[in-house]
């Protein structure tokens, strides 16, 4: 199993949940999280005056998946969540051991 973690623009998160319930993985978690990446934040003008946002929101959802999925449910939220400029966010991949279902003690991929 993996858990698949994405930090999107918050305006692409409905567009990215859809793809992924069309997909056939409905269930996610989800944070509401401030940050910047290589463009350090936003550049704005306003009444003459320039002022810099440093800090953007964006949304981090988190997904675990069986390992068989890993490229597709990627590929979803890429595609999903893509506009082509600066700040579209990042995926990262990382290993699960173990997870079980509290309800019903269930274990392993049984549980997701």
């Amino acid at each position: 199993m993996q858990k698949i973690t994405a930090v999107i623009r918050i305006e692409k998160f409905d567009d990215v949940r859809a793809a992924l319930e069309k997909r056939g993985y409905p269930g996610l978690s989800l944070i509401r999280i401030e940050g910047h990446g290589k463009q350090r934040g936003l550049r704005q003008q306003f009444r003459g005056r320039e002022y810099t946002i440093e800090m953007l929101p964006k949304y981090e959802l988190s997904i675990v998946v069986k390992d068989s999925d890993v490229e597709a449910i990627v590929n979803t939220i890429m595609e999903a969540a893509r506009t082509g400029a600066a700040g579209d966010g990042k995926i990262f991949v990382s290993p699960v051991s173990a997870v079980y279902r509290i309800r019903t003690g269930e274990s392993g991929e049984h549980a997701l």
